[in-house]
């Protein structure tokens, strides 16, 4: 399913994380691609509260961010549950300074801690490595039945079943 940002957000930011919760909340193997964001299981309040800013202004959308935002900060609960991540990040992501410097140095010491879960595996494709493509959009893969691609204009849904 193809779902445009504008139309996915229409009522605001709290909705669109809420929507994702009974995903989230029934996968138990999740796969993350990121080439230019922490992903959000692994973000820090104040990587999140900048980033869910960012895109209310850039898309003028209604100011629900503290609400936004809380929504994922208890998302990312299931860290801590039985569920396993393996999150493949290319170095830019851990560059871009999403927030100023304090909110990313908070961001990555994060990272350094959430790492030593046994839960989570954390990889990271350095910047001079030699490639014959180049990175575009991130992924996230919920277990092997959904696929979830965050385009420039919108949220990517590919669903197989068994």
């Amino acid at each position: 399913m193809y779902v445009e940002w504008q139309r996915m957000e229409r009522d605001g930011l709290t909705l669109a994380q809420e929507s994702v919760l009974p995903l989230w909340e029934r996968t138990q193997r999740f796969r993350i691609y990121s080439p230019w964001l922490i992903p959000g299981p692994v973000q820090t309040a104040s990587y999140i509260t900048a980033l869910l800013t960012s895109i209310r202004d850039r898309r003028g959308l209604k100011d629900d961010v503290p609400a936004a935002v809380k929504v994922r900060v208890e998302k990312q609960n299931i860290v801590y549950g039985n569920h396993t991540f393996a999150i493949l990040l290319e170095e830019s992501a851990l560059r871009y300074r999403i927030g100023g410097a304090d909110v990313l140095a908070g961001q990555l010491g994060y990272l350094l801690s959430v790492m030593a879960l046994p839960s989570v595996s954390l990889g990271i494709i350095p910047q001079d490595v030699d490639r014959m493509l180049w990175p575009v959009e991130g992924f996230f893969l919920y277990d092997d039945t959904t696929v979830n691609v965050e385009l420039v204009s919108a949220h990517l849904t590919v669903v197989q079943d068994h």
